[in-house]
This record gives structure tokens, sequence and C-alpha cells, in this order.
């Protein structure tokens, strides 16, 4: 796999698309007014696109795996930020399940992509 831009990653364009949603998602009248949800909410959708841009512009396939894991990480902490949303009636559980199936997407590719990379360290 060659890029010559992190745009033209995929997962990159998947985690850009989640974090649009979830954007979205927060400007909804009940999370909107949970002011530390919401940001958290946020922030970590918005750390998995920006980790995974960062460690490109690294130019190092080990700062590169690096950064991916940190938005591997960053994905997970969406997925339980998910689960809590649903549990305290933030969101339907149809939306739930459409979120985290994207979220959960993502973090696959990330270990794919991140397998990938290892091996040509």
């Amino acid at each position: 796999m060659k890029f010559n831009r992190f745009e033209e990653i995929d997962v990159w364009k998947q985690a850009c698309e989640l974090c649009k949603e979830i954007y979205l998602l927060t400007n909804s009248e009940v999370i909107s007014k949970d002011f530390g949800f919401k940001d958290q909410l946020r922030r970590s959708s918005v750390s998995i696109p920006s980790n995974i841009a960062e460690g490109y512009e690294r130019k190092s396939n080990t700062e590169f795996v690096r950064f991916l894991y940190i938005a591997k990480g960053s994905a997970g902490e969406l997925r339980t930020q998910l689960y809590i949303a649903k549990e305290i009636n933030y969101i339907s559980n149809e939306r739930f399940d459409e979120l985290f199936k994207k979220a959960e997407e993502i973090s696959k590719s990330l270990s794919g992509f991140i397998k990938y990379l290892q091996a040509k360290i």
C-alpha cells in the first residue's frame, strides 16, 4: 500500500465520517446539555482520524504504527461512551447499533493496517 497523502487512506475517511455523525448526534437536545459527556464523545471521535493523520505525517512506519494504536484506543473509548449513552437513554438501541458497528469496523481496519505496517518494520 502506497499513499501520497493521509486523505487517501480509507480508514481515515471512515473515521472522519463517524466523527461527523458523532458531532451531529451531540447536537441533539439531550446530549448537548450534558457538556462533559458531549465533549468526551467529540474528543474521542475526533482523535481517531487526527491520530491517523498525525502518524502518517511522521513519515516513519514505527511512528505511524504508534499513532494507529492511539487511534485504535480512541475507537475503543468511543465504543464505551456509546454503551453509556445507550444505557442512560441518550441514544436509541438502533442508533447505538449503527454507530457501534462503524466504530468497531474502524477498529478492525486499524488492526489490519497495524499488522501490515509492522511486517514492513
